[in-house]
């Protein structure tokens, strides 16, 4: 019986001695899921992206996507990184690898893996429960929109990122898996690129039923080809909520507001 009290003992003691204390987030979606995971209190540092929530304002930063300040990152002598590739340079990416600090990398390419992640990362913060619950909320509200929005045959969308050049999202990225939760099938989905760079006139073969973008102006521009169905129907539809850009556990909501977008009938 002792020997079973010792074994315990030991592993409450070895796990306190390997939880993290001191986080950086090297991405702003990675810095919502902490937050998410009600573990903001283990945060010292975060690469700033726009505006923070007004928890986070104390917060040491460590720079701008793509400009990471390496010297105030180790002043804050942290004991794990949370990088997002795309945030930070391969040049510093290979410097944060040779500092031998323990770091996690995300950048999921559907929800399916975003949940699968926020389990992770949450294990990494050494408090797992948390994740698996948020993870478990966030499944069955996927599993509710897919069955809301399911369609036999997917409504065509071109989802525009910018338009010169003109941008659009690939199949590998998460966007792309947002659009068939809310039955609806990305034009360019075999295109692997994040965000790979088209043409107008392979839109205009492509014909989509609906256009999505984040500019009005950009969605006013397409109606200089009327023989697009999406024209035609007047499904010119504009995306505000960021939230897409950013793969976090609110990017389930963003989706469903799309589906909303997509579909207001349903």
């Amino acid at each position: 019986m002792w020997r079973n009290w010792l074994a315990v003992l030991l592993l409450a003691v070895s796990g306190n001695a390997a939880a993290v204390e001191r986080v950086v987030s090297l991405a702003p979606s990675l810095t919502e899921i902490v937050v998410e995971l009600n573990c903001a209190d283990l945060l010292v540092g975060v690469l700033d992206a726009g505006e923070r929530p007004d928890a986070l304002d104390h917060l040491a930063s460590v720079g701008r996507y793509g400009q990471l300040d390496m010297e105030r990152l180790l002043s804050l002598k942290p004991d794990l990184l949370l990088l997002w590739p795309g945030s930070v340079g391969p040049a510093q990416r290979e410097q944060l690898k040779r500092l031998n600090i323990p770091t996690y990398v995300a950048e999921p390419h559907d929800l399916q893996q975003l949940a699968a992640q926020i389990e992770a990362i949450a294990r990494q913060l050494g408090r797992p429960e948390r994740g698996l619950a948020l993870a478990a909320s966030l499944r069955a509200r996927l599993a509710e929109l897919r069955q809301r929005y399911r369609r036999d045959e997917p409504l065509r969308v071109f989802y525009q990122v910018w338009d010169r050049p003109l941008y659009t999202v690939g199949g590998g990225q998460i966007i792309s898996d947002a659009l068939e939760v809310c039955g609806a099938r990305n034009v360019f989905a075999d295109l692997q690129l994040p965000a790979p760079q088209v043409s107008v006139e392979a839109v205009l073969q492509r014909n989509p039923e609906v256009i999505l973008a984040g500019d009005q102006a950009q969605l006013e521009a397409w109606r200089a080809w009327p023989q697009v169905a999406a024209v035609a129907h007047g499904r010119l539809l504009r995306v505000v909520d960021k939230g897409l850009e950013r793969p976090s556990g609110q990017m389930v909501e963003a989706t469903a507001a799309l589906c909303r977008l997509i579909a207001p009938d349903r």
